[in-house]
């Protein structure tokens, strides 16, 4: 149905003659006849009957006018949800411990006033294709891993550098130590069995194993966190690495040591992924937190991958 057919109609009514309705919608009187008359014949019934007072309502027409009413502010809510601001923006943080949370948390305390919708996306495949179709408006994301370029239009600037920390338990040979050169965790078996291959955080752990000499384990099956924690609480011989910015609760009783790394200190590169032509104007909000509160990269004493894009 033509819905300039259908608001011509409701001028009509509300004017109350086609030369007024005609003035007010800024067209000519045979344009508004034209109008009129395809309505008329698209729904096979008269909707006017033509007077020497003006045109008025047939009893199919005063059955069309609150529908027709209807269509046209259902019209006016269609354009009105994806008016650039009109939506959430919809960023996705991976997971909610870690902390692209924690920095979409940061901008929600800093502009309560912008609506968010928080989604969680695995790989960065799928990130990456939310975001050209529109389904997102920004990604947390490692980039660029060699051989995985970003596709045209996608832009990305670092965030943040998260330094990495030991977890073990209390009986492990570092429980005790304060902090621990990388050089010293060669030997020491490192266990992470959320690393799946082909995610970008596959090749920063794969590149950091190669650099140092380390031994990371991502064997056995991966039941989260909780299950992560309960066996590097009991195993003496196991750690794990973290992000100083995770989140993570565990029972007192496990007794478990979060260990700064040092000599260098490996960094995880996080960067913002959006679309360039992405419209959302709270996107450049966003930018702009992150711009203000983001870490330096790069610094002395520091390790990430050659492939890590610079800010």
């Amino acid at each position: 149905m033509d819905l300039d057919a259908v608001r011509t109609f409701v001028a009509v009514v509300e004017a109350g003659r086609f030369q007024d309705a005609a003035a007010d919608l800024s067209i000519t009187q045979q344009a508004v006849s034209k109008r009129i008359a395809a309505l008329e014949k698209d729904l096979g019934v008269r909707l006017f009957t033509r007077t020497p007072r003006g045109p008025e309502l047939t009893i199919d027409g005063q059955a069309f006018l609150p529908h027709a009413r209807e269509l046209l502010r259902a019209a006016e809510r269609a354009v009105a949800s994806v008016l650039p601001g009109s939506r959430p923006l919809r960023v996705d943080v991976i997971a909610s411990r870690v902390a692209a949370s924690g920095l979409m948390r940061g901008f929600h305390r800093a502009h309560p006033e912008i609506e968010l919708d928080v989604v969680m996306l695995f790989d960065i495949e799928t990130a990456v294709a939310a975001l050209s179709s529109g389904a997102i408006d920004a990604s947390f994301r490692a980039v660029a891993v060699p051989g995985r370029p970003l596709p045209e239009g996608i832009a990305s600037v670092r965030v943040l550098d998260e330094p990495l920390q030991l977890l073990t338990g209390p009986v492990h040979a570092l429980a005790s130590a304060r902090s621990v050169t990388v050089a010293r965790l060669a030997g020491h078996r490192i266990w992470m069995p959320g690393i799946v291959p082909g995610t970008e955080w596959a090749a920063y752990y794969d590149d950091l194993a190669a650099e140092f000499g380390l031994t990371i384990e991502a064997t056995g099956p991966n039941f989260g966190s909780d299950a992560l924690l309960d066996t590097i609480a009991d195993t003496p011989a196991l750690a794990t690495f973290m992000g100083e910015q995770t989140r993570l609760v565990w029972p007192a009783g496990h007794g478990l040591r979060r260990i700064p790394v040092t000599d260098p200190t490996p960094v995880y590169p996080h960067s913002l992924l959006w679309h360039r032509a992405n419209p959302h104007p709270a996107l450049a909000s966003l930018r702009a937190h992150l711009a203000a509160t983001a870490t330096g990269h790069g610094a002395a004493g520091t390790w990430t991958p050659d492939w890590a894009i610079p800010r």
